[in-house]
């Protein structure tokens, strides 16, 4: 299995049970390496919140590949309504799909969906992280998030080998919240994420990795540029 990172916190992920992409934020993303046109193929398309830097480019690829959307019942149906193939989930569920199993957790941020037609923001329902379970083993995606206790029980409920965590600060969690956050989860492998993109939420990713080799030793810091992979 193979992670793909496409800039900002859109993730790739390809399996043996198939291909799927999380958070497509590509078309307007300043540090995307990817276009919407290079994805012919998907087998579904995972969606934290409404926020146009996550949705992103989900509708049209959606359309494109006739991939569902896979999201919070509300942000799903907004999707529909919008044309999209979408299978609708909420926080705590679980769903089992042809490439693997998909459980949502919760995630402490907004979801509002910015519309140029619309005079305030649309409604998205709440916003959410992922795990997901391929070929035995779990990844889990936080989504933009705060520091929340229940990670902990995330940690010691799912082996996860590989946690992709927010570290931009301002919007989500900072370089600290989310070393202690790996304490909580206790994953193999720790992706930062969403930082970087935008001046509001440049980090020093050598200082994340820096303090999680001191204090979680156990976890091990793996920063990808975007274009890069990691092999699980």
């Amino acid at each position: 299995m193979r992670i793909h990172f496409h800039g900002h916190a859109c993730f790739e992920i390809v399996g043996e049970g198939g291909r799927i992409l999380i958070d497509p934020f590509l078309t307007g993303n300043p540090s995307a390496t990817a276009r919407p046109s290079d994805f012919t193929h998907l087998d579904a398309i995972l969606v934290t919140h409404g926020h146009s830097d996550h949705l992103g480019d989900a509708v049209h690829l959606s359309k494109q590949t006739g991939a569902p959307i896979i999201a919070v019942f509300e942000l799903a149906s907004y999707c529909q309504s919008q044309g999209a193939k979408t299978h609708a989930m909420h926080i705590g569920g679980k769903h089992l799909f042809p490439f693997g199993l998909i459980k949502l957790t919760l995630a402490l941020h907004g979801s509002g969906i910015e519309s140029p037609n619309e005079e305030h923001m649309i409604y998205g329902g709440l916003a959410c992280g992922f795990l997901l379970q391929m070929e035995g083993k779990w990844l889990y995606h936080a989504g933009d998030t705060g520091l929340f206790g229940d990670m902990e029980l995330i940690g010691r409920r799912y082996p996860i080998e590989v946690a992709m965590l927010p570290i931009g600060d301002n919007f989500v969690m900072g370089v600290e919240e989310a070393v202690h956050a790996s304490q909580l989860l206790r994953p193999k492998v720790v992706i930062p994420m969403h930082y970087n993109t935008f001046p509001l939420i440049a980090q020093d990713v050598g200082e994340f990795l820096h303090l999680l080799q001191r204090r979680v030793p156990e976890s091990r810091g793996q920063a990808l540029s975007p274009g890069e992979s990691y092999e699980v």
